[in-house]
């Protein structure tokens, strides 16, 4: 804090320059005599950080739907209306299961292993362009509602500083403290062996290179035989029923990067935050088995309604006011056309 270096201005030239000045101060016992100590309520304003055990949070509280309303007018420009994030901004909810695949999707809700990180992050340095404007009952609110886009609470939970700590993140336990010291570099710090390093060597896997061109002109005819066999086969078989067009499906794939934070679909397909929509289409409503489904959609299940293009439209454009009091917390699509797309989406790749 007492590092400040002291500048002098003087005008040469006609334009103004700034240069250190020759009169520094005496040296001073810990330091250079430069500057003064910083003041607390200085210190208070860059004192922010927030740890996982709690200290430096403050009082206040906040939550999903305030926090659903703060996220849409502060984030979703950026991370999407469901954290499902727009261009190459980051995903913020959904990613559960895939920290061991080949492409995993780090969200708050698969990956980070404080709340205390999340409520700082936001309160230091959102929204982009407009760092520090929030108050501390809009972090909580916020905060309060990315742990309902990744699943971790229900649509009326409140987020407050007394009940911060009872809420664990999903990957915590997958995070350690640095033990390198102790454990990699005695490892790394051994004595380099440069010759003679083993008994033998032996052979324990080879390579192989796969889909190449026929070496021989018997394998090459082989596969030419083997083409013109399918190729037959395929003239053969019988029309097969028209579905969705490609260029329809492909514009639903696009329109469903909305739905992706809550739901999934295809091959592999789990419930989330919302249910999974395999098998959704001309399907009767509340279908997944194993998702807890709000009172409204039990019931519609038993008045017997079906999810035919009419059904599904209707819902996807206004949720809400298609099936009041339901958890959807997605707004509805502004053009008919995303709707017949994502439709056409769901019956490509979930089935029908």
């Amino acid at each position: 804090m007492n590092k400040v270096i002291g500048l002098s201005a003087s005008l040469l030239m006609g334009s103004a320059t700034f240069v250190l000045s020759e009169n520094v101060a005496p040296s001073q016992d810990g330091g250079y005599g430069l500057g003064r100590t910083a003041l607390p309520e200085e210190i208070a304003a860059w004192d922010i950080d927030v740890r996982p055990d709690g200290l430096g949070l403050p009082a206040g509280s906040g939550d999903v739907f305030t926090g659903e309303e703060l996220w849409i007018d502060n984030c979703s420009a950026c991370h999407g209306d469901f954290g499902e994030a727009r261009g190459r901004w980051p995903v913020i909810a959904g990613g559960f299961g895939t920290l061991h695949g080949e492409d995993p999707n780090k969200t708050v809700g698969s990956y980070w292993p404080y709340l205390s990180t999340v409520w700082d992050y936001v309160h230091r340095a959102m929204p982009y362009g407009n760092a520090q404007s929030l108050s501390n009952d809009e972090v909580y609110a916020i905060v309060a509602y990315i742990m309902y886009s990744n699943d971790l609470v229900d649509d009326d939970f409140e987020l407050s500083n007394e009940n911060f700590l009872d809420v664990r993140l999903p990957n915590e336990e997958n995070f350690f403290m640095d033990d390198r010291a102790e454990v990699e570099l005695p490892m790394f710090s051994e004595a380099v062996c440069m010759e003679n390093c083993v008994e033998s060597v032996e052979i324990t896997a080879r390579a192989a290179v796969l889909d190449v061109t026929p070496e021989t002109e018997t394998e090459g005819d082989a596969a030419a035989a083997e083409v013109i066999e399918v190729a037959a086969a395929t003239e053969e078989a019988p029309p097969a029923e028209i579905g969705p067009s490609p260029e329809l499906v492909a514009a639903g794939e696009e329109a469903f990067r909305a739905c992706r934070s809550c739901h999934q679909v295809g091959e592999g397909a789990r419930n989330g935050a919302g249910p999974q929509l395999n098998g959704i289409y001309m399907a009767t409503a509340a279908h997944a088995e194993g998702f807890r489904y709000s009172p409204a959609f039990e019931q519609v299940r038993a008045d017997g309604l079906v999810w035919d293009d009419e059904a599904l439209t209707a819902y996807l454009m206004d949720p809400r006011g298609y099936l009041p009091n339901n958890r959807m917390a997605f707004r509805g699509l502004r053009d008919a056309a995303d709707a017949e797309a994502i439709i056409a989406y769901l019956r490509a790749e979930g089935g029908e």
